[in-house]
């Protein structure tokens, strides 16, 4: 189309298409009407929706603009305004509206190509005018079609060559513009869109891969030469962020985890060998480094990390290897002998992602033989003291250094050439000068207030140290005496400091936080038991050495003075890195998967008395109830604390130890908030439930039910109190909030509850002496979420039947009898929360409670525990009142509002798939509005991205559809009512089944889902209801389609029945998902 031509619409194909679209925005535009009377209004109403700061004006403007993206027939309009227009906004509304035109409708080959044409010439013609966010917008669109339309023809590939007419003009903007629809280019074809099928998406990736991307990388090295030295940084900058973008591409499908060695490697095509190989290519990107600054420099060393990640099996022989390996060295050494551009944090901080990429790819018998490794191993050394001695500008930095270091180290027992390592010269000298600047950060953390301090992110501060053990044990005694030379003397007043006076206590945070980096560092290397430097055993002497210095610090830290200090920062700091230490050397070596350490019990048994296992177990449970004592308001603390008991509690060997222990016999029988005052601090409730799971745990190890009994007695003498509170006084504060503890304490001990005999002695205890108090509770407070919300979490704790430990007697009523009470607590609360007005946090207030309850109906009716067919049998209403509720519970709140909030979605449609498949009598029996309302919302749960909600609205369609063939369409004339009723439901709404048949054969053909064969399954149950339904539905499939194809796709409709008979039979069912697989393949199939 030439410059100036019009785009065509959809079906004006008799138009001229070179004729000018005479077009008036007044007189074309009836749905704008008097809002819009000209260009120049529209342009005004642009102005309001990207700049005004009112958000009503903003609103109705994008409502008034609204139909430009959603129409196609307002593409002409976007055409005329492109033309005309003399604002930016009017120019970004047109190409946005056109680029979601292109994303979202299916437009004619014809009208995309007309419009790429349209858009290559304005950019020539008007691009070197336009302001550059515009100039984006306009290639995004480009780009855009082009990778929607890459497989559709062949003029959509030449896009390379379109952009190289830009690159040969001689203006500057001209070659900008170039450069900037190549990198569009390729972050288009990289990133998934939402209109497009993964699968295809892929297809497309990989195709533009194979064919275009080796060529725009070299457009980008061959601009970087070009433009080496320009004076125009833009366009170094664009070359530069093109190379990067090409060498960051998704090559295999697999997104590159910079983090991760396991996907460390980029998977670059062989045909870009020769580049690679190719010394004037890496030789360009370190000459760009030294002659640019930030970003540029930046980007250079970016670029310098994905080729130094390049994969091994590219070279041609390890000839060609080496002599990359070689520049890249000599590169990086230049760079360590001059500094060049290390003073900007950016460069520097890449440089150090980019040594510690020697780690990844290269091995240590590869950099040995590199000539020059002397001089680079003592640089990369140099730099490593240098950068852990500026540790307030490298903190982020030194941790690839040290990755680096420690990939070496561990390397050298495989060291077999004769070319030294020299790694003996520093190591030692690096763990050294590193322990000595955690110290140094330390003091200055102290003077200047630092806001983030490493010691507060416990899990990051351990993922940091993962590589430093290795540098310990390479030269393991050296290392570990300098540790012990440092930490003595802290230790030495610390314990000094416990006898000094309250008062004088301003020297005790610098100590505790030098202990505390001391203490993280010896459960870091307590962790690793890898061996390099000397014999196991005698690592396993000096494990105990570091080890003894902790248990020694745990002796002093909670006595004299330090006992006063639980609610200082630095003290929670020390307690905490404790308790990493705990458990990584319970992973080490106490219990289950712990080794045999006979010379670590041996040494600590000569140092400090602790000769096996229980000893230390003792230490490790005293210090956790230390804590739980003395740990009032850190939350923090406390759950770490729990979490350490939780480990020791369930392993199969130390949770019969702890069973030994004076300490647990004693928290077991002494869980009250008199001795455990976290119990009733609210920051700390939620570790209640925590809490009693350890405890309940360990009781039911002893398979004892007097035990178990004993032990309820604090909680038992809690619902006594409550249980003989007056109703007038049963609103108070002291009621309420001994309600959500013992609601919490209540669902840890059903969580531990897992056989038949636990969960026994849980029932027999609560029922029916306490049942009524839970009743009761959710009576009077049923408008406190902070009430009702812990107590339904433990009533659907308790319905749960996870293990079958919900098995009663064959005589036993107690399924029945557990059932009735849930249905009264559930109409308790439904009828109450159902009669409160909304407020403005509608969630916290009834929809989380709404889905809570959800959850325990279907819980309740899923556990395969009670037989529902007794309350109507004796005229029970248990049933059919939580029914009832349940439903109006569900009808109270919007679609919208249904599916907006995560949980709630999830427990709706789990309560829609029981009901579906257990109760689709109560289902069929509703009114035909509600009953097409809840089928409705099986649809959107069907369509939605969620795989499991996907199959269970899948399964609930296929036993309704299953119902309507077995029922109605193969059966006999019915007398059944709710057969009736479903007939008289699907006579109201004859639409039904077609647009749910519409819908699954939609989601299998055009998009990629996980659940197939839950898909399958409904589909086959509706094509047996009604072959017309199938054959009207074919119709409309095909008639989407190219008429080319019509005779293809007819065979393939042919072949899914193929062997397929009237009956649903889990045979015919397998047999018709066979099908259905082939189908989609060959349906998709260009």
């Amino acid at each position: 189309m030439q410059k100036g031509g019009a785009l065509r619409r959809e079906g004006d194909r008799d138009r001229d298409p070179n004729a000018r679209v005479d077009l008036d925005l007044k007189d074309r535009d009836s749905k704008l009407g008097d809002a819009m009377e000209s260009l120049a209004q529209l342009e005004a109403l642009c102005e309001r929706l990207y700049n005004s700061q009112d958000s009503a004006e903003r609103a109705h403007a994008e409502n008034s603009l609204r139909c430009f993206s959603v129409n196609a027939e307002y593409i002409p309009q976007c055409q005329y305004i492109l033309d005309n227009a003399l604002t930016p906004y009017a120019l970004v509304l047109a190409s946005s509206s056109l680029l979601k035109q292109v994303t979202d409708q299916s437009l004619s080959l014809q009208l995309r190509l007309d419009i790429r044409n349209y858009l290559i010439n304005y950019l020539a013609t008007r691009g070197p005018e336009l302001q550059h966010f515009v100039i984006q917008s306009l290639i995004q669109l480009l780009c855009r079609l082009t990778k929607f339309g890459w497989f559709d023809d062949d003029k959509f590939r030449d896009v390379v060559k379109d952009s190289m007419s830009f690159l040969i003009q001689a203006t500057p903007d001209h070659y900008a513009i170039g450069l900037k629809i190549l990198s569009q280019l390729v972050s288009e074809m990289n990133q998934p869109n939402l209109g497009l099928p993964t699968t295809h998406h892929r297809r497309i990736a990989f195709s533009f891969r194979d064919q275009s991307l080796f060529q725009i990388f070299q457009i980008s090295l061959t601009s970087l030469q070009q433009l080496r030295n320009d004076a125009i940084s833009s366009l170094q900058e664009l070359a530069l962020s093109l190379s990067l973008k090409c060498l960051s591409f998704d090559f295999v499908g697999t997104p590159i985890d910079e983090s991760s060695e396991e996907f460390g490697t980029v998977q670059v095509p062989s045909s870009w060998k020769p580049v690679l190989e190719d010394p004037s290519t890496l030789r360009l990107l370190f000459d760009f480094y030294a002659v640019s600054q930030p970003p540029l420099s930046k980007e250079a060393l970016e670029c310098l990390v994905r080729l130094a990640s390049v994969r091994r099996s590219l070279f041609t022989n390890d000839a060609a290897r080496s002599k990359f390996l070689a520049h890249l060295m000599s590169g990086t050494k230049e760079i360590l002998q001059n500094g060049q551009g290390l003073a900007q944090h950016d460069n520097y901080h890449e440089f150090c992602r980019l040594l510690g990429r020697f780690r990844v790819n290269y091995q240590l018998s590869e950099l040995v033989n590199v000539e020059g490794y002397s001089d680079w191993i003592h640089l990369v050394a140099e730099f490593t003291l240098k950068s852990l001695q500026s540790w307030q500008w490298a903190s982020s930095s030194i941790y690839y250094l040290l990755g680096l270091w420690s990939r070496l180290v561990s390397s050298v027992p495989y060291l077999k050439a004769d070319a030294p390592s020299l790694l003996d010269e520093f190591v030692t000298e690096i763990t050294e000068v590193f322990i000595r600047s955690r110290f140094d950060s330390v003091q200055a953390g102290i003077l200047y207030e630092i806001s983030e301090n490493p010691l507060d992110n416990v899990e990051l501060l351990q993922d940091q140290l993962d590589c430093f053990p290795q540098l310990c044990r390479f030269q393991y005694e050296a290392s570990s005496l300098y540790i012990l030379n440092m930490v003595d003397p802290i230790l030495q007043a610390y314990t000094e400091s416990a006898k000094l006076e309250a008062s004088d206590k301003s020297k005790l945070p610098v100590i505790e936080a030098k202990l505390a980096w001391i203490v993280h560092i010896i459960a870091a290397i307590v962790k690793n038991r890898q061996c390099t430097g000397c014999s196991a055993e005698s690592q396993e002497v000096i494990d105990a050495e570091l080890s003894a210095r902790v248990l020694q610090i745990i002796k002093v830290t909670d006595s004299g003075l330090h006992s006063q200090r639980y609610g200082e920062l630095s003290k929670k700091r020390l307690d905490c890195s404790i308790l990493t230490f705990f458990q990584n050397f319970r992973q080490s070596y106490v219990g289950d998967l712990a080794m045999n350490s006979s010379k670590m019990f041996a040494h600590l048994s000569e140092l400090l008395g602790l000769h096996d296992h229980l000893v230390l177990l003792d230490v490790i449970v005293g210090k956790i109830g230390t804590n739980l004592k003395c740990y009032t308001d850190s939350e923090e603390v406390v759950d770490r604390t729990l979490s350490l008991f939780l480990e020791l509690a369930t392993g199969y060997m130390t949770g019969k130890l702890l069973l030994k222990l004076d300490t647990v016999k004693f928290i077991a029988s002494n869980h009250t908030r008199e001795h455990f005052p976290f119990l009733e601090d609210s920051r700390c409730s939620r570790s209640r439930t925590t809490f009693y799971y350890i405890l309940a745990w360990l009781i039911f190890l002893e398979d004892s039910p007097v035990k178990f009994k004993s032990s309820m007695e604090p909680l038992s003498q809690v619902f006594i109190s409550l249980e003989s509170t007056p109703n007038a006084m049963f609103r108070n504060e002291h009621v309420k909030y001994s309600l959500i503890g013992l609601m919490r304490d209540l669902r840890g001990i059903a969580m531990a509850t897992n056989s038949r005999r636990t969960y026994g002695l849980l029932f027999d205890w609560l029922y029916p002496t306490h049942m009524p108090l839970l009743l009761r509770s959710i009576s009077y407070w049923a408008d406190s979420p902070e009430v009702t919300t812990p107590l339904l979490k433990f009533m659907a704790e308790f319905v749960l039947n996870k293990a079958q430990r919900l098995t009663f007697d064959s005589s036993s009523p107690n399924g029945i009898l557990l059932f009735r009470e849930v249905s009264k607590l559930l109409v308790a609360y439904g009828s109450r929360i159902l009669s409160l007005p909304n407020v403005a946090d509608i969630y916290a207030f009834k929809y989380k409670g709404i889905w809570i309850c959800l959850n325990i109906l279907t819980r309740a009716l899923a556990g395969n525990y009670v037989n529902f067919g007794v309350f109507q049998l004796y005229g029970d209403r248990a049933l059919a009142d939580a029914l009832d509720i349940a439903l109006k519970m569900t009808l109270s709140i919007p679609l919208n509002d249904m599916l907006a909030f995560q949980k709630l979605t999830k427990a709706y449609f789990a309560f829609e798939e029981v009901l579906f498949n257990n109760h689709i009598d109560f289902i069929l029996n509703l009114d035909t509005s509600t009953f097409i309302r809840m089928v409705g919302s099986l649809e959107s749960g069907l369509k939605g991205l969620d795989t499991n909600i996907s199959s269970q609205c899948a399964s609930a369609f296929d036993n309704m559809a299953a119902y309507y063939f077995n029922n109605i369409t193969m059966g006999e004339a019915s007398s059944s009512p709710s057969a009736v009723n479903l007939a008289r439901h699907i006579v109201e709404c004859p639409t039904l089944f077609p647009e749910i048949l519409k819908t699954l054969f939609e989601i299998v053909l055009f998009e990629d889902r996980g659940n197939q064969w839950s898909l399958s399954r409904p589909m086959l149950s509706l094509i047996l209801i009604s072959e017309q339904i199938f054959a009207d539905l074919k119709a409309q499939i095909m008639a989407l389609q190219p008429a080319e194809q019509h005779q293809r796709l007819a065979l393939c409709f042919d072949r899914l029945m193929t062997d397929v008979t009237r009956s649903l039979d889990s045979k015919n069912r397998d047999r018709f998902t066979q099908n259905l697989t082939a189908f989609r393949h060959e349906f998709r199939a260009k």
